[in-house]
């Protein structure tokens, strides 16, 4: 279909990537966000060769390289520091054809923008309702403006406001029974190696460091912890030391070097897979759709998929509407909904929701070969619109 007006409520990974996507197919694309200023929700992100696929399609390969670090390998370690698992992701890379990225979201997001043309968000419009009739899709604002155009996308994130116009009503996120921090240090040999992603896990707990772009490590921790649990910023290394007490070295030295008032503590939710991603004119992306716990690595990059499907079906069909987002939520809602129930199953895994299992994993860890680690990686990538 050929000249269609989006309106995109969002202005993150999913709304950017749907934005620049529909744009460089000749639409015309506005972009909404309910925040002043934008401020990416953690510190940093593993973009898997899935999602780099979509953005290399996007021409932002190079820029992306630019940001992103050099992740060679993957190693498990126990709470000591004692190796468990050690995997070269050289013969991943050849397997599924690209490198992955793991970046901050400050720069991707930066750098997504710069593709789209930051001037062109328009900032502070809290989408509160959508509505629809036969020939157009309409957004409504708190400030009671309007926009309207051909397609309303819904990238507003796990509180979607555009999801309860699919459902019916509120889906409320579901705690996934974990607090995360996460923030980004300066890489050094006392840490990791450079081209390392390193695990710590014991306990039912896990702390881990990730090579991003300018020599620096995005770092996560991650411990169960009941909901509601509040901490004030200049209490989070007191919190981490005795949370992490008694851990390896390099994970003491972590937690010595970072800036607490820079730590994102945040506790860890998903939603249930939706009976509807779409509903005539209106579609969810990203998080609205299908808000996931990390444990995969596959948040961010689901959302470029979503893109880029959505995208192809409304420039390839030419039906309508409607039937373009018919065949892009029957692409993908099966794909997300087994991906967010996959990283649901690993969460519980790994953060000692059933002990015996956690305990389980730790000892499968040590017996697992390197291929089996890189083809259940690598299932999950080639599963994706790019293969």
């Amino acid at each position: 279909m050929y000249d269609l007006k989006a309106i995109v409520i969002g202005a993150g990974m999913a709304g950017l990537a749907v934005g620049i996507s529909m744009r460089q197919a000749g639409y015309k694309v506005e972009i909404y966000e309910k925040t002043r200023k934008l401020r990416p929700a953690g510190a940093g992100i593993s973009l898997w060769s899935n999602g780099i696929k979509v953005l290399n399609k996007l021409g932002l390969g190079k820029e992306v390289a630019a940001i992103g670090g050099q992740m060679n390998r993957m190693e498990y370690r126990n709470l000591k520091g004692e190796v468990l698992n050690d995997v070269n992701l050289i013969p991943l890379m050849e397997q599924v054809g690209q490198r992955p990225y793991p970046v901050s979201r400050t720069d991707l997001q930066q750098m997504m923008l710069n593709a789209f043309g930051e001037s062109d968000v328009r900032m502070g419009m809290c989408c509160v309702e959508v509505t629809q009739d036969v020939d157009s899709a309409t957004a409504i604002f708190a400030d009671g403006s309007t926009a309207t155009g051909d397609v309303v996308i819904g990238a507003d994130g796990i509180h979607s406001a555009v999801r309860e116009y699919l459902g019916g009503g509120k889906v409320e996120p579901r705690y996934a029974g974990y607090v995360n921090w996460n923030g980004i240090v300066e890489a050094s040999p006392d840490l990791a190696a450079r081209d390392v992603w390193v695990i710590y896990v014991g306990e039912g707990k896990r702390a881990s460091m990730m090579p991003i772009g300018d020599n620096r490590f995005y770092f996560f921790f991650g411990c169960p912890k009941r909901k509601g649990t509040k901490v004030p910023p200049e209490e989070i290394r007191t919190e981490l030391k005795e949370t992490f007490r008694g851990w390896a070295q390099p994970v003491q030295n972590l937690i010595d070097k970072l800036d607490p008032k820079q730590v994102n503590r945040l506790e860890i939710s998903d939603i249930d897979p939706l009976p509807h991603l779409v509903k005539g004119r209106i579609a969810l992306v990203g998080d609205a759709g299908h808000a996931t716990t990390p444990t995969l690595g596959q948040g961010g990059c689901q959302a470029m998929e979503d893109a880029e499907v959505l995208c192809r079906y409304l420039v390839t069909t030419n039906i309508s509407v409607e039937d373009a987002l018919k065949r892009y939520e029957s692409e993908r809602k099966e794909r997300v909904a087994q991906l967010v129930l996959k990283a649901r199953k690993r969460t519980d895994t790994i953060y000692n929701k059933e002990p015996d299992l956690t305990q389980k994993w730790y000892e499968q860890l040590k017996q697992e070969e390197e291929k089996d680690v890189t083809d259940a990686i690598a299932k999950i990538i080639l599963g994706g619109p790019l293969h």
